[in-house]
């Protein structure tokens, strides 16, 4: 069952009207805030819970779960929501469509999620790359202070409430939260230890959490319709809508907004134009970003786009970037590709992680040229296990993991490569867009 427009939380995902706030509110945007502030800090965050909202930012906690981990009561410290939009995933691109086209959604969320956990200060941390994001941003802002949405008594409430901008300086890794916070509190983007959690200890020692850009700017919307309407769409424990950007050998890429769990075919071929050349065309799918392991045809013609048919396939749902792969691509290349961007990206703290990403890119480069022996994807193998889960964050996952999926559904592929390099045959290798 493909999501009606009338049930669809970004109205303005593609830019077709103003972003400014009169037209925000004709599309329902900051209707009824102040009631909803009114209902009580609980209560919104119970609302969150029924929905069964999980962070869309890739690691799909429950979102409500997370928001009620903030302390009840104030020990003398201030509390801070900070939002996660560094958007650095290569794939993911739906954060910035709803910075350009519905900030008001995010501002107001960032108002009713910063109430329901007592935050009287909010930051967004934004991809150092997102200029035009971060003006446009600003611009919403300016508008929501002027209206005296936010600020003193934001809404009429009584509750006063802070919302800055942080610009990033371009680093993946500050993608992570708590690298996030060190990287606002104006220090060297590397991962924290944990514990402590960011809710007992966070920005500048302080009670906070840190949600993704979707998380947040869903959340009036989710209390404003019901959290049984949005529990409606998807299967348990996977409900709601959520934006799936669709890149690579598709007619028509796109980002659009859907129900969880529409099977990844529909969702290509509704939205998407269809794969370059048909859908027999097609070689592999990367569901989820480019951490996430990637699936063969053979498992796309039936998953389901939601984090547990995902998991249950070895890959993930992350951020729901879906990168489309046909058979035109270089398939062994395309994920040296990718390892060497979490080469790069690697803060270098952990050295599982710091070796491992250098190590796995170099012998994937020579593998893609055939020029390898069959024992060395084995040792490969070996290596991806040793970086994932022995690093303070999940960088080392997220480069351990496209290396596993390649090995364990195309290593035939790098087999042939092999042997050909060996016998002297020429080997075909088409450049991975």
């Amino acid at each position: 069952m493909l999501l009606q427009d009338k049930d669809r939380i970004f109205t303005n995902l593609y830019g077709l009207r103003d972003w400014r706030l009169e037209e925000a509110r004709k599309r329902g945007a900051w209707n009824g805030t102040k009631d909803i502030i009114a209902m009580g800090e609980d209560w919104i965050i119970d609302q969150v819970k029924a929905s069964g909202l999980r962070g869309r930012g890739g690691a799909g906690f429950p979102t409500g779960l997370k928001w009620s981990f903030m302390p009840k009561q104030s020990d003398g410290r201030p509390h801070y929501l900070v939002v996660n939009a560094d958007e650095s995933e290569p794939g993911t691109c739906k954060d910035r469509e709803i910075m350009r086209h519905d900030p008001h959604l995010l501002i107001e969320g960032c108002l009713v999620a910063s109430y329901a956990m007592r935050a009287n200060t909010c930051y967004i941390y934004l991809r150092g790359e997102y200029i035009f994001e971060r003006e446009r941003l600003q611009d919403a802002i300016d508008e929501a202070y002027a209206a005296g949405l936010v600020g003193q008594n934001a809404c009429g409430t009584g509750f006063d409430f802070d919302i800055y901008l942080h610009h990033g300086a371009g680093a993946y890794i500050c993608g992570e939260e708590t690298a996030l916070l060190e990287s606002l509190e104006g220090k060297k983007g590397q991962p924290r230890l944990k514990p402590p959690f960011p809710a007992n200890a966070g920005l500048y020692g302080a009670p906070t959490t840190v949600n993704n850009v979707e998380s947040i700017a869903v959340a009036p919307t989710i209390i404003r319709r019901g959290a049984d309407w949005f529990a409606s769409f998807g299967r348990p424990n996977n409900a709601g809508t959520k934006i799936f950007s669709i890149s690579g050998h598709v007619n028509k890429p796109c980002n659009v907004e859907e129900a969880m769990s529409i099977s990844l075919r529909d969702l290509i071929n509704t939205h998407a134009g269809g794969v370059t050349g048909g859908w027999d065309n097609l070689k592999a799918v990367i569901p989820g970003g480019s951490s996430v392991p990637l699936i063969p045809k053979e498992i796309c013609d039936d998953v389901l786009m939601d984090f547990d048919a995902l998991r249950d396939v070895k890959s993930g749902l992350g951020t729901a970037a879906v990168i489309v792969m046909d058979n035109s691509t270089d398939i062994v290349k395309a994920i040296a590709r990718i390892s060497y961007f979490y080469k790069h990206e690697s803060c270098g703290q952990c050295t599982p992680c710091r070796e491992g990403t250098g190590w796995m890119w170099r012998v994937l480069e020579r593998m893609a040229k055939g020029e390898a022996r069959t024992e060395e994807i084995d040792m490969l193998l070996d290596v991806t296990y040793q970086v994932e889960g022995h690093t303070i964050c999940a960088l080392g996952d997220a480069a351990a993991w496209p290396v596993q999926g390649l090995i364990r559904h195309f290593r035939h592929e790098i087999e042939e490569r092999i042997n050909n390099y060996r016998e002297d045959k020429p080997v075909a290798v088409v450049a991975a867009e």
